[in-house]
């Protein structure tokens, strides 16, 4: 990846933001941009050609571009999701990247749906919501329950997109160019080695397999937050010069604004500069081959809610600090507005994981995928 490209990427996104938001999903030509900045390669093993690219490296990548769109924001993050398929045979994987590391993975886990064994493998059928950026994907999993298994954490199914029907039913507030739509699939036959069960150990010792998938599956999330919130407080600078209908101050001009907008700066980098610790506290644990404790798994877990509520709010105080201004559909704040909200109130990022994050501190059992 070179910068220019990186540049070039975030530019249009900024220019397209309506036509993302008219068309409902991120579009392929998108999609092939963020595989040739080393999207879907950042997690894949090298030896299939990954990237090796850093935790840390990778979110801020992630942030970067959800400040240009928080909708292709989102759907980047999930270039992550390779970590998912790390717990599949390494044949499968070497299947999976035989052609190369840039694979699309996208899937929907809730609700499982029960299966039974078939022979060969798994006949799949059902419907799960939440697909976020399966339109742009070639590789789609999906949450299955095996009849008599037991365990905590779910059990995915991996097929070709072209088994999937995807019905575009995303209508929501926020995040609209996700395109998480619901997945439908039909009597479609999975071989059993194209089955995991998602978070568990990985088939192939790599640093990036060993930090904490369910973990990193919040923070890549939770990092969309402050990319829209970095936004939100330059949008309230550039209308800093611009001159009230009563005659009042501007906004530059104004101490209300001024202070308001110095707590903010402090609020989001105080918010990231924690969250970005306590990734690469973990990450050197990962590359020293150390095992990472549920205690420090579950800091990164508080320290991602953490960002993503501060983003909200922040973006929030951004929004009411541009008056009537940022009411209008047309206005950038507005989205950016509902666009925060729709991160925090995420499953990963609730309020329910403090209570979670807090029974781990407490040496209390947290419930089954967390940290």
């Amino acid at each position: 990846m070179t910068d220019n490209m990186l540049q070039s990427l975030l530019g249009d996104l900024r220019t397209r933001r309506r036509e993302l938001h008219r068309l409902g999903h991120i579009p392929q030509d998108i999609v092939e941009r963020f595989q040739q900045i080393g999207i879907y390669r950042a997690f894949v093993p090298e030896k299939f050609g990954g990237s090796g690219m850093s935790p840390a490296d990778f979110l801020r990548l992630i942030e970067m571009i959800s400040a240009a769109d928080g909708s292709a924001g989102w759907v980047a993050s999930f270039g992550f999701a390779s970590k998912y398929l790390s717990s599949l045979p390494a044949a499968t994987l070497a299947e999976i990247y035989a052609d190369g590391p840039d694979v699309v993975f996208a899937g929907a886990v809730f609700p499982p749906q029960a299966t039974a064994p078939a022979e060969g493998g798994y006949r799949i059928n059902g419907r799960w919501g939440f697909g976020s950026g399966s339109l742009g994907a070639s590789l789609i999993g999906v949450g299955i329950k095996i009849e008599g298994e037991q365990g905590g954490l779910p059990r995915m199914a991996v097929m070709p997109r072209d088994k999937v029907r995807i019905d575009e039913n995303w209508d929501v507030m926020g995040m609209f160019a996700t395109g998480s739509h619901d997945l439908v699939v039909e009597d479609v036959l999975v071989p059993e080695h194209y089955t995991l069960i998602r978070g568990a150990a990985p088939s192939i010792d790599t640093p990036a397999y060993r930090y904490p998938t369910m973990a990193m599956a919040a923070q890549v999330l939770a990092i969309v937050a402050a990319g829209i919130a970095r936004e939100a407080m330059d949008e309230v600078i550039r209308l800093g010069t611009k001159q009230s209908i009563t005659g009042a101050p501007t906004m530059a001009d104004r101490p209300a604004v001024q202070t308001a907008l110095a707590q903010m700066e402090a609020q989001l980098n105080a918010a990231r500069s924690w969250f970005y610790e306590e990734t690469e506290r973990a990450w050197e644990a990962a590359k020293a081959g150390e095992e990472i404790c549920q205690r420090q798994a579950a800091s990164l877990r508080i320290a991602a809610t953490h960002i993503a509520k501060t983003g909200a709010d922040v973006t929030r105080r951004a929004f009411e600090l541009s008056g009537t201004t940022g009411i209008f559909n047309s206005h950038p704040l507005s989205r950016l507005l509902m666009d925060a909200l729709v991160v925090a109130q995420h499953a990963f990022l609730n309020d329910g994981t403090w209570q979670a994050g807090g029974a781990v501190l407490l040496g209390r059992t947290p419930p089954p995928g967390y940290p």
